[in-house]
């Protein structure tokens, strides 16, 4: 028998070879296959770990596992907010875009309403009358409009405080209110949720000239 087949590898076999010998060699083959998976064994028996050992892997396993999830849960939850705050502003975009166009039509009105002084207004016909209660109408419902979608005068009243933020000084002019405040309105301002599409124009007061 040669070393070949001692060792388990492929040998050649003699043709001429006996049904003994033929019977022999394959027991041989088959001794040393079972040597092979007795080694194996032995050596896994070797390495096998200890149920503490086990306990701890699938103990970081599971850690792991829910570390990953929240980052998962997290990396939703951004990029729903994310989502969210796009689309708000594209909303808020599409309405002042909108909103800014129409405050010209808001200015066309004011001026047409307050270019007829009030002791004017008790002169005019009935369809004068009509005309005038129309535009008064029309600009009351622009702006009740333009309030369904958040977009508001901003206050700009007499004697207030002046805010660079929403307001836009073109003057400055002695008054009766404490001088820093808002003494006039020129042209209203206005803005959508928090952001100014457009400050009011006024005169700031100097004070008390006397």
């Amino acid at each position: 028998m040669s070393d070949e087949t001692k060792t388990g590898q492929s040998a050649d076999i003699d043709p001429k070879a006996s049904r003994a010998d033929l019977k022999s060699a394959a027991d041989d083959l088959l001794k040393n296959a079972r040597a092979q998976a007795a080694e194996t064994m032995e050596a896994e028996a070797d390495t096998e770990i200890s149920p503490e050992q086990e306990a701890m892997r699938l103990k970081i396993e599971a850690e792991e596992l829910r570390e990953q999830l929240l980052r998962t849960l997290a990396d939703l939850d951004n990029t729903r907010k994310r989502a969210e705050r796009q689309l708000s502003e594209a909303r808020v975009y599409a309405i002042e875009r909108f909103a800014g166009d129409l405050l010209s039509v808001s200015d066309n009105l004011a001026r047409a309403l307050a270019a007829l002084p009030d002791d004017d207004r008790a002169n005019l016909s009935d369809a004068g009358n009509n005309l005038l209660s129309g535009i008064e109408m029309t600009a009351k419902e622009l702006e009740t409009a333009l309030g369904r979608h958040g977009v508001k005068q901003i206050e700009a009243v007499p004697g207030a405080v002046f805010d660079p933020n929403l307001h836009q000084a073109v003057a400055q002019i002695p008054s009766e209110h404490p001088s820093g405040t808002i003494a006039s309105l020129f042209q209203p301002g206005w803005k959508i949720g928090d952001r100014t599409l457009r400050a009011a124009m006024v005169a700031v007061s100097a004070g008390n000239a006397n």
